[in-house]
């Protein structure tokens, strides 16, 4: 059963850093590529960032480039995002996924997603 599991999630300040986790089970996340993707009150879930399976190729929403990085440690079944200078528009609910196939190198589409956590809050005060 494949599970997916955020944390490092809270409240926090303008310009402050945040790490977040999504620890997996259930699958090797060496195999597939990851994304995390965000909710804003009274918004649709949106792409935020996305990691290749292989090539380490990693791809961005303009509105985090630059102060956000994707990353994972295959040994410990884990992919994070680091955020840095964070802003109150970053305020959401952030997710991690898992592609839908092991073919996609990253992917921004959330239908290119199969397997989803239940996300942790992060709330940005200005």
């Amino acid at each position: 059963q494949v599970q997916l599991a955020e944390s490092g999630g809270g409240l926090v300040q303008a310009g402050d850093s945040l790490r977040l986790s999504c620890t997996a089970s259930g699958l090797n996340i060496a195999m597939w590529a990851m994304g995390w993707f965000r909710r804003a009150p009274g918004k649709e879930r949106e792409f935020v960032a996305s990691l290749s399976r292989r090539s380490g190729m990693s791809v961005y929403a303009d509105s985090v480039k630059g102060r956000f990085t994707i990353s994972r440690d295959n040994a410990k079944n884990t992919v994070f995002l680091q955020m840095n200078s964070l802003k109150s528009e970053d305020t959401a609910v952030y997710f991690c996924a898992r592609a839908r196939s092991t073919s996609y190198n990253t992917a921004r589409d959330q239908d290119d997603y199969n397997y989803w956590g239940q996300g942790t809050q992060v709330t940005v005060s200005s």
